[in-house]
């Protein structure tokens, strides 16, 4: 086609006639004016073909057009309009007259190259000859869809014609590497895509379905929704394609699956077939569903009639903003074949607006007279309540205008006429290309128009509702609005006004493919299908997920843990134990009420100080074993509590220096009665453990337990410590030992004593009975190591709280154990058997007896080898023990 065209511009004025031979049939304006500068217009004024099949045998019959479009002949009037608008005005253009051309593109996309050698070539109808003139176009308005647009400046951007589209939104034209001479009034389809895509996400519809024109229009814009919607996380159920040529078995197809899918919401990206669509929805029954739509037809008022609001009503979408031209509606008012007798385009407007004829009709038909009022019609053409397309090609004339009179005041001032002026007769449309890309002005409404560095507006938006009226009447509502040019997060907004949604129900309709995840719940994809069809696992313990349709859950913090929902991180629990749980109170208690006991032992003790057994318990030992009894009850208190610096270093410490003391003491008791009784003769009388190597002995085995406890405090003492490892869902407070070989010293030092003991006290069970305590202190030492020795892997596995229990049980029953084995034998003759706390039950002087009315004595001898008793352990010093 490009070397065709060619080949026509090679062609002089003399061969005008062989000329008009090669192009046949040539298409002519439907309306036209001459000028000083001509403009050249496109638009759909007829939307259907008349076209017999081709023969192959003789040229193609020409197409004839049919069905007058109300809309698009107010587009060619409103341009009509602002030409008039600019040739009456005085500051813009002055003294330049613009002419128009414009030309039916007839509802085909194939007629377009047809219509752009028209503009292209000049040809006009003559009296007495086909074509004549070799004049052109300086600019072209429209056409109004993307497909036509891209054909024609296939051939216009050869010439670098300027063409300036009013509806033609495909994202493509942008490309100014392969479109440099397009602009348009009506933003790009990138922006209404991205739009559509935030308002399907703003109300929660993540399962939509899709169906668009099978165009240019439709896939462009279709492919940027998809793209930006799955950023958004939205996921299309299905993707359709149709077109106004599809046979109505493929429709029909289409409505099945749009039926059959799950989706409540269908984005509609169509510019041409979405009636075909719609009647075949009605013999569906298709109904309930949520429609969104493009600016193509979301304001289209043929479609908002009654037949289609049931399926229609409460449809939501882009569309450019309204706006108002004053003076348009009193020149459209005006329009009447009488302009122009010869015009059959005007004869075929007004018989279709008044359905009468200019020809007598057969069938009874109203003829015409010319005399009939537009004022009392209300159709698509009289309709200004609607601007938006309209503005469109209004903004068009005016860019185009003021790119010319920037291009022209040079030389209407009357300054100097310099390189940079340029005369009317000498205007080239790539000059007026170039001018057009630095336009900016603003309008009598105040709008503002310009373009950027592909040729496009600012992308703003309104978005529109079909909703009701009173009347019952659909009406468009703008209920938001989109600027493309805000910050992210600030470009939709609602203005908010009440939305009705589909089928006219008040409650917006849910779209999702699964239901949303609780809070505490997250997506888990299924396997082959999209990311919006998930099932909800619960959270695990220890994470949580604060929102609804989570894709994954968030680990709480070291310290934190997730609560009972799984929604929200709280504070783990602290667990120590304390006195205000059963356990402590009780542990309290019992060490409370060993403390006093040993203080009750301690003053029956000191109440009978002067007895005999009370002096042959060696009484010196004995209250100090029961004050280190004493510690050891009260040293369990310290477990108890929150830990804190001091009494982790007081808890261990305070607990191996009074057992240590403790074990001195029962120790040196054993050795003193060891050595007492060991002596054979009455010669041995030598003090062997006298009252101050007894104290020196306590003191020496305790000191050395205190000096292993500085030592200890010294070089790594104990040390709260929050244990996190042990309990993931809890805090557990404990003392760290600080360094574990301390510990175990203390411990086995304790150890070490208690063995001792048993081991002197072991020898010293066969010793007489009246003056043997050993017997008492073995038992009383099985019992503390069987508890120290069960105490160590109880203490090792025992949990939280529980090893500090374990500790402080042990403390307690090896104190328990010690109080009943050593004393309570004591306790019971010095209480409940004074008769039997005498010197002689003491010495063993009295073997047999009976009590009578009369007493009767008997000495025997039943030893053979008397023995010398230690003087530190007689209750009557000199008196000789017996033996064998």
């Amino acid at each position: 086609m490009l070397l065709f065209v060619l080949f026509v511009g090679a062609f002089g004025a003399e061969e005008d006639t062989a000329l008009c031979e090669m192009l046949g049939r040539p298409e002519f304006p439907l309306l036209s004016k001459e000028g000083d500068i001509t403009i050249g217009g496109v638009f759909y004024i007829h939307n259907s073909i008349l076209q017999p099949p081709p023969s192959f045998t003789n040229a193609p019959e020409p197409i004839v057009c049919s069905g007058i479009s109300m809309g698009s002949f107010q587009f060619a009037q409103t341009m009509i309009f602002a030409i008039q608008e600019i040739n009456n005005s005085s500051s813009l253009l002055p003294n330049i007259s613009i002419g128009y051309k414009v030309f039916d593109k007839c509802g085909s996309t194939q007629s377009s190259t047809s219509v752009m050698m028209g503009l292209m070539n000049g040809q006009e109808r003559t009296l007495g000859q086909s074509c004549s003139g070799q004049s052109s176009v300086h600019a072209i308005i429209g056409p109004s869809d993307s497909s036509s647009t891209i054909a024609m400046l296939r051939i216009a951007g050869v010439f670098q014609i300027p063409m300036i589209s009013h509806f033609a939104t495909c994202a493509c034209l942008s490309n100014r590497k392969e479109y440099p001479s397009f602009f348009r009034t009506i933003p790009s389809d990138y922006y209404q895509s991205r739009a559509l895509a935030k308002l399907v996400k703003h109300f929660g519809w993540t399962w939509v379905g899709a169906v668009r024109s099978d165009n240019d229009y439709g896939n462009n814009g279709m492919e940027t929704f998809i793209t930006e919607a799955r950023q958004e996380g939205v996921c299309i159920e299905y993707s359709e394609a149709i077109s106004s040529t599809d046979p109505s078995g493929h429709i029909a197809r289409v409505v099945r699956v749009i039926q059959s899918g799950s989706a409540k919401v269908l984005v509609a990206f169509i510019s041409q077939g979405l009636e075909m669509l719609l009647k075949e929805a009605l013999k569906q029954n298709l109904t309930g569903l949520q429609w969104v739509g493009s600016e193509s037809w979301i304001t289209s008022s043929y479609l908002a009639t009654k037949g289609y609001s049931g399926i229609l009503t409460g449809s939501l979408g882009f569309t450019i903003r309204k706006a108002k031209i004053p003076g348009l509606r009193e020149f459209l008012l005006q329009v009447n074949p009488s302009q122009d007798p010869r015009n059959n385009l005007l004869r075929e407007f007004w018989e279709a607006t008044f359905g009468c004829s200019f020809q007598p009709s057969l069938h009874g038909q109203t003829q015409c007279s010319g005399s009939e009022r537009l004022e009392d019609i209300n159709n698509l053409f009289t309709d200004v309540s609607e601007l938006r397309i309209s503005n469109n090609v209004y903004k068009a004339v005016y860019a185009v205008a003021h790119a010319m009179h920037n291009m022209l005041k040079c030389g209407q001032s009357g300054e100097a006429v310099n390189q940079s002026c340029i005369w009317k007769d000498f205007l080239e449309p790539k000059q007026i290309a170039k001018h057009l890309q630095d336009v900016n002005f603003t309008l009598q409404s105040g709008e503002t128009v310009g373009f950027d560095e592909n040729g496009d507006p600012a992308a703003t938006y309104e978005l529109v509702n079909w909703q009701r009226n009173q009347a019952g009447d659909t009406v468009f509502v703008a209920v938001g609005s989109y600027d493309a040019s805000l910050p992210n997060g600030k470009q939709f907004i609602m203005n908010g006004i009440n939305t009705t949604w589909a089928a006219g129900s008040p409650k917006r309709p849910q779209s999702v493919c699964s239901e949303n995840c609780l809070p505490g719940f997250r997506q888990a994809v299924i396997k082959g299908k999209p990311i919006c069809c998930f099932s909800c696992i619960a959270c695990a313990d220890g994470e949580i997920s604060n929102s609804s349709n989570s894709a994954e859950c968030l680990r709480c913090p070291l310290e934190y843990w997730s609560n009972e929902d799984h929604s929200q991180c709280v504070p783990k629990v602290i667990e120590f134990l304390s006195y205000g749980e059963t356990m402590g109170v009780l542990l309290a208690a019992f060490s409370l009420f060993g403390a006093g006991l040993t203080l009750v032992v301690s003053c029956v003790f000191f109440r009978f100080r002067h007895t005999p057994l009370v002096k042959a318990s060696n009484s010196e030992l004995s209250f100090l074993l029961l004050f280190s009894l004493t510690l050891c009850f009260l040293c369990s208190l310290t477990f108890i509590g929150r830990p804190s610096e001091w009494s982790c270093m007081l808890r261990h410490t305070a607990f191996g220096i009074t057992f240590a003391l403790c074990m001195s003491c029962i120790l040196a008791k054993t050795m003193a009665v060891v050595n007492a009784f060991k002596a054979k003769r009455p010669a041995n009388t030598v003090p062997r453990c006298s009252a101050p190597l007894q104290r020196t002995s306590v003191l020496s085995c305790t000191l050395l337990q205190v000096l292993i406890c500085v030592l200890w405090l010294t070089l790594a003492p104990p040390f709260p410590y929050k244990n996190t490892a042990h309990a993931t869902e809890r805090i557990i407070l404990e003392c760290d030992l600080g360094s574990p070989i301390g510990f175990w010293a203390v411990l086995g030092y304790i150890g070490l004593l208690a063995v001792l003991c048993f081991v002197f006290a072991f020898l010293a069970r066969k010793l007489p009975d009246n003056f043997n305590e050993a017997k008492f202190i073995t038992f009383s030492m099985l019992i503390f190591c069987a508890v120290w020795i069960t105490f160590i892997p109880a203490y090792v596995s025992s949990p939280g709280k529980f090893t500090v229990a374990v500790e402080i049980f042990a403390i307690l029953a090896s104190s328990f154990g010690l109080l009943f084995c050593v004393f309570a034998p004591k306790c019971y003759i010095l209480l409940l058997k004074p008769e039997r706390n005498t010197k002689k039950q003491m010495m063993g002087r009295i073997r047999f007896s009976k009590e009578g009315d009369i007493n009767i004595g008997g000495i025997f001898s039943f030893h053979q080898n008397p023995v010398s008793v230690n003087p530190a352990h007689q209750v009557n010093p000199g008196t000789i023990q017996c033996e064998g």
